[in-house]
């Protein structure tokens, strides 16, 4: 089993050593892990195996792949809500007319004290209902079902993309920077964002001034110059997760021509808006997460800023305090964005959805404004405006 996990890495073109894969062989003999787990296992195993952030994600879809069906029976997993209450019974499909019929409830406030209420009264599992919290209704809470405005409890993924709140805690996956592009037109398109100087040691032969002093002297007299690099300093906020999981691929065509173009570059994942803080590593995004504060402190203003994010959420998660659909937030999304764009003067929004049906939503219209119209479609020709901003 695990010499075939082995090779299942190296096939997938991870960069590990049979040294490495005897150091957690070792590992296992000397039971570093009590018992297998597989949750231990993976730990263990991605610790002495993956060398590099940037394989995360491929050591995740190996990992997967080759102990698929192994579970911790041991361990169960507490939940505030009974997990026979959002089992899927059925999903709630209604037409337009039906849809329009169903009021929400009339604000974010009204909302969650109407969940809080709910919370309190509710003793059983409900299914198909307008009010209670349950499955394949037209209550604002719970899954499967549909509500203009509502909270997602129970639900792995956004179907209708209407969810206020998502009561769940979910893993996403970080960006390959590994990705081979089928086409160099991104790069070619970010390399309008660039100022070159010669920083560094003289490693660089210069050509002119060794003809001309070698001429000079009589005898060849070699003259070196240092390289000659980009100066810009990006900093790039990736939206991840939800509605995101549709824009993947491109997203990481351009964190990885991003990361060939750009020295000096620096990344950080969000979920839907900024808030008070950001994260690099999506596996650890619970316990090791950076302060956007600290972020902000700690990169200049020189830096060009870019966000990258379908900018499709409930409003409330822009404008309210406790709108995260993760966590409850002390202040909106919208300060911590102006926070951002009034530390960094050159930032941009790039949005993966076609231009043409930004006007219908209305999260996008409140983070465009936001950004003085300075929001770009993801495409070669939205690229090349952006970098044409950021360079002004």
């Amino acid at each position: 089993m695990f010499l075939n996990f082995f090779f299942d890495l190296k096939n997938a073109n991870l960069p590990v050593s049979l040294k490495e894969y005897l150091i957690l062989m070792e590992a296992m003999n000397k039971r570093v892990i009590d018992s297998f787990k597989i949750n231990d296992f993976y730990y263990l195993s991605r610790s002495a195996l993956v060398k590099d952030e940037r394989y995360l994600d491929k050591f995740d879809k190996v990992f997967g792949h080759s102990f698929k069906g192994l579970e911790n029976t041991s361990e169960v997993e507490e939940k505030e809500i009974p997990e026979e209450w959002l089992k899927l019974m059925g999903e709630k499909h209604l037409t337009d007319e039906e849809k329009k019929l169903i009021e929400s409830l009339g604000g974010w406030e009204k909302l969650m004290e109407t969940l809080k209420q709910r919370l309190e009264e509710q003793e059983k599992r409900h299914q198909g209902g307008s009010k209670w919290i349950g499955t394949g209704g037209t209550s604002p809470f719970g899954a499967y079902g549909y509500n203009p405005e509502g909270v997602r409890i129970g639900q792995s993924e956004s179907r209708h993309k209407k969810a206020v709140k998502v009561w769940d805690k979910r893993e996403f996956k970080n960006l390959d920077d590994d990705v081979e592009l089928g086409t160099r037109n991104i790069k070619i398109a970010l390399r309008r964002l660039r100022k070159f100087a010669r920083e560094g040691a003289d490693t660089e032969l210069d050509l002119d001034d060794t003809i001309k002093s070698t001429a000079h002297k009589g005898y060849i007299d070699v003259k070196m110059i240092p390289e000659r690099r980009n100066k810009i300093k990006v900093l790039i906020f990736f939206d991840v997760g939800g509605s995101m999981d549709a824009h993947i691929k491109i997203c990481e065509e351009l964190f990885s021509a991003a990361r060939t173009e750009f020295k000096h570059m620096e990344y950080f994942y969000f979920h839907n808006c900024l808030y008070d803080y950001v994260w690099k590593d999506n596996n650890r995004r619970y316990n090791e997460h950076q302060s956007t504060w600290d972020v902000l402190h700690k990169y200049p203003s020189d830096y060009k800023v870019i966000f990258v994010g379908d900018a499709e959420m409930s409003p409330y998660e822009i404008t309210y305090p406790g709108g995260s659909v993760e966590y409850w937030n002390e202040e909106s999304g919208q300060t911590w964005l102006t926070r951002t764009l009034n530390t960094y003067e050159n930032a941009i929004w790039l949005n993966p959805v076609p231009e043409k049906y930004w006007g219908r939503i209305a999260s996008t219209t409140v983070i465009r404004q936001l950004f003085s119209d300075r929001m770009y479609p993801l495409t070669i020709e939205g690229i090349d405006h952006a970098m044409r901003e950021l360079n002004k």
